[in-house]
């Protein structure tokens, strides 16, 4: 385990309650600091950045140059147009596996005892966990632009719909770890968070506007695929980088990326307090 030093704390001048701003500063503190040691470990163990990478890029060549003969799409610049924001936004909640192995490792080894026992904020794991995946996600995003544009993407909406896009695409990320980090504390297991984590997103993206037009399903599925959240998300994330309708689909990303965080921030914490 890398071990980071944390600051001893001093006491408020005639009190031991610090006041709130204090409390916020360590707690923002403690955070970063959990932070640099998860980005340690990616340095140490680099095949597990390397191996995030890989396989969204795998999955954009493959779609490209297998699948995108035989798909017909009609947006500026053909089928990688369409696939890119679909991939990205498919890596993105893929990204999330991590959180929960992560976090699910930590409990077993014993490191989020190790935590517990020493004088920091407790929301510090929860946080130095989401910062560190955000910091990888961001750069797996790059990476896929980099990618897609070799084969031939390209924005063509200007330049801050296509920032737009890629905030877009780690608030959806970030908030697919919020789900993941429930999941890792409510199982617990390595073993058993890896079995169990990608049974619920694969359903979630392949069946979405993700890598194929709704239209092309069977009426029965198109109601679900039009109606969740990988769908909106990147509905508005394709809207953003072709140009296309953006605010019924802003609006609607945003309720649904509002409410899992509602929903699943207090379950991850209330979990991770049963630990």
């Amino acid at each position: 385990m890398t071990t980071v030093a944390t600051p001893t704390r001093p006491a408020a001048a005639g009190s031991h309650h610090p006041g709130a701003w204090s409390r916020f500063r360590w707690g923002v503190a403690d955070g970063l600091t959990v932070t640099k040691r998860n980005l340690i470990a990616y340095t140490r163990t680099p095949a597990l950045l390397v191996f995030a990478v890989i396989q969204p890029v795998m999955f954009v060549l493959l779609f490209r140059y297998v699948f995108g003969g035989a798909i017909k799409v009609n947006v500026p610049g053909g089928y990688v147009s369409y696939l890119t924001p679909g991939i990205i936004g498919q890596s993105a909640a893929f990204a999330s596996f991590g959180t929960a192995v992560g976090l699910a490792r930590e409990i077993q080894k014993g490191v989020v005892d190790r935590y517990r026992s020493m004088p920091m904020a407790r929301s510090a794991v929860l946080v130095g966990r989401l910062t560190a995946d955000t910091l990888r996600m961001i750069l797996t995003v790059l990476v896929l632009l980099g990618v897609s544009a070799a084969v031939g993407f390209r924005f063509h909406n200007g330049f801050w719909p296509a920032v737009g896009m890629v905030g877009l695409a780690v608030a959806f990320g970030v908030t697919v770890c919020a789900v993941s980090a429930y999941i890792g504390f409510a199982i617990r297991d390595e073993e058993s968070v890896a079995s169990f984590g990608l049974i619920w997103l694969f359903p979630l993206t392949f069946v979405s506007a993700a890598f194929v037009p709704v239209s092309s399903m069977p009426g029965w599925l198109q109601a679900f695929a039009n109606n969740q959240p990988v769908t909106i998300v990147i509905d508005e994330m394709r809207s953003l980088a072709l140009g296309g309708p953006l605010a019924l689909h802003a609006w609607e990303s945003a309720v649904w990326l509002v409410g899992i965080l509602a929903v699943f921030l207090p379950l991850a914490v209330r979990a991770y307090r049963r630990v």
